[in-house]
């Protein structure tokens, strides 16, 4: 089968409506197609019930009408249900020739009418889930298409049964990544086929390369999978399922007019049971959890890996002292147990520390079975000249910055062999020796790290000047410490509440109506929205003030004994006030309330 079709093959596939009326009335909403008004669903602004438009047509006026895009999905809260749109897109390059659009904005349309006859408890219950949709409204990095499936990579599109393409495309798509897979449910349900539209949290990126005399396109399209969906400090390690924190699947494609090939990887986190939760800490404590079930969940998720993608070598990039040493350990302990996954220790700190030169060591010693598990590739009608027939799984602790320093050296290796096989550079020539092609490579893999490390750490990712330049800046050094400190900021009073968000939209917490209140149960009050809100602002005014006081009674301490005194009192009373702010971190933090960390 040729899986590279051309975009005027597009009519025998299954295409979703790329442009929506939405006009909105006082009892509902209707979103029909601008291609097709006949198709379309209108959803009651009194009890969110979803109805087929089935050709009716409506005598009254709308309120207001407006384009958009797309329907990510819809959701049951406590009393409403909430509908989310797409108000505005980009398109951002092909993937295989089809258009790929990167969602821009969102809104989320109210049918929530019988708000008003519900209890206060519900009322205050239904504003905190609202302040987490309006959370979801501005979730970054998610993309999509409406003519082609982007979920599944280019090995294994080739594998699909005769027919499959024309499925519809929430059908073809790997739940796995699906974003929005939870939000679906009810448009399923309706057989709403050409309005579902599958999303893809991750990045893509795309280049234009030009080696010699070779045009090329290069992409780059990393899939977050959804199994596991969170925040940096609230999603660590592994479930009891074998799914890890922070997993995503890397392909690289290079297309000619003669050939495509496909190159993969993944990254995520250690795939124990471990935690780090904040608590003002710049480096909160890291604890292993010791459990009975520890290896069968490293069983699962290396099981897992072998089905889909083959032989696994499993890259670990962790420090081999402190904490982190503690938690490369336990990993290489269960490691042992693992006959057909190879595992290596890198200390990436020790071998890397100012530049990317030290990834020549990890290579060397995984070359060999970095060249027999190969790449994908096929020529243009489509038959199959090569695979690969395994991956490269790296990790370091959170899987963002080490990881996609050495993901994109792999990368380059993989790049360069395939120019080799077609020709377009010798045995002993590189892609790094083109200047031009190789800055494009590597923006090209910065662009994509700093875009994960948004999704996952609220930043973007350190050590980029690693990616783009191949070592340490000035500028890259100062970027790293404003990025440091705004992930010190986010996770500690920002994450608990998107770690929230995530877990209601991904239906790791599913809302049940004429429940008691999970605020309630968890002694927790939606209008405070968090703990953080009413204790920080008092613990540092404490902190600021004992600090400032402290300061001016040290300026006047030389003027008179009593000075001295006053001042080796405030000295004392600033430290009593840190130690208690310190030994209560926990409590001043923003922290999930809706799920547990496993």
């Amino acid at each position: 089968m040729d899986v590279t079709e051309s975009p005027s093959d597009s009519s025998e596939r299954f295409k979703l409506y790329d442009e929506l009326e939405l006009q909105e009335f006082q009892d509902k909403f209707v979103i029909k197609s601008h291609q097709s008004p006949n198709h379309g669903f209108w959803i009651s602004r009194v009890d969110g019930n979803i109805n087929s438009l089935d050709g009716d047509t409506v005598s009254e006026s709308p309120t207001k009408t407006s384009t958009i895009y797309g329907v990510v999905g819809t959701i049951r809260l406590v009393v409403g249900t909430y509908a989310i749109v797409i108000t505005s897109r980009k398109e951002v390059g092909s993937f295989l020739g089809f258009p790929v659009y990167r969602l821009m904005s969102m809104r989320v349309l109210a049918c929530n009418e019988a708000l008003k006859f519900s209890t206060p408890q519900e009322k205050r219950d239904e504003e905190y889930f609202l302040t987490l949709l309006k959370i979801v409204e501005s979730m970054p990095g998610l993309y999509y298409s409406y003519e082609t499936d982007i979920t599944l990579n280019l090995q294994r599109r080739s594998k699909l049964v005769e027919g499959w393409m024309s499925k519809p495309l929430w059908k073809q798509a790997d739940p796995r990544y699906v974003w929005n897979k939870h939000l679906m449910e009810e448009l399923i349900e309706f057989k709403l086929d050409r309005f579902i539209l599958p999303l893809v949290q991750g990045s893509f990126q795309t280049a234009e390369l030009k080696p010699k005399d070779l045009s090329a396109k290069l992409t780059l399209i990393s899939r977050r999978c959804t199994r596991r969906l969170g925040t940096r400090m609230w999603r660590r390690g592994a479930n009891f399922e074998g799914d890890t924190a922070n997993f995503i699947e890397t392909e690289q494609l290079l297309e000619t007019e003669d050939f495509s090939f496909s190159f993969l990887q993944v990254r995520g986190s250690v795939p124990l049971l471990w935690e780090q939760i904040v608590d003002l800490s710049y480096k909160p404590h890291l604890r292993v959890i010791n459990h009975e079930q520890t290896p069968n969940i490293v069983d699962r998720h290396f099981h897992d890996l072998s089905q889909r993608y083959g032989e696994i070598i499993a890259v670990d990039l962790t420090d081999k002292h402190g904490e982190e040493g503690q938690l490369s350990a336990a990993y290489a302990a269960e490691m042992q147990n693992q006959q057909n996954v190879r595992y290596v220790p890198f200390d990436f700190h020790f071998h890397c520390g100012n530049s990317n030169d030290g990834m020549k060591i990890l290579y060397d010693q995984i070359s060999e079975d970095f060249q027999k598990q190969r790449y994908f590739m096929i020529d243009r009608k489509g038959d199959i000249l090569e695979e690969q027939k395994g991956i490269i799984r790296a990790n370091c602790i959170d899987s963002l910055d080490r990881t996609n320093v050495t993901q994109c050296y792999m990368a380059q290796k993989a790049l360069n062999l395939q120019l080799q096989r077609i020709g377009v550079l010798t045995c002993s020539e590189c892609i790094s020796m083109f200047d031009k092609e190789n800055g494009k490579f590597r923006i090209l893999w910065a662009e994509q790290g700093d875009e994960i490390s948004q999704e996952y750490a609220g930043t973007n990712a350190l050590k980029g000047d690693l990616v783009r330049y191949g070592k340490k800046t000035l500028a890259g050094l100062i970027k790293d410490g404003i990025s440091a400190v705004s992930r010190y900021y986010l996770n500690n009073f920002h994450d608990g509440i998107r770690q929230d968000a995530l877990d209601l939209i991904s239906g790791h917490y599913t809302v049940r109506r004429n429940a008691p209140s999970p605020f309630q149960r968890n002694s927790f009050e939606p209008l405070s929205k968090n703990v953080t809100l009413q204790y920080l602002p008092v613990a540092s005014v404490l902190i600021i003030g004992s600090l400032t006081a402290t300061s001016f009674t040290l300026h006047q301490a030389g003027r008179n004994t009593q000075q001295y005194v006053s001042s080796v009192i405030c000295a004392g009373i600033t430290a009593g006030i840190m130690a208690i702010v310190k030994a209560n971190g926990r409590q001043f933090c923003s922290r999930p309330r809706l799920c547990g960390l496993l």
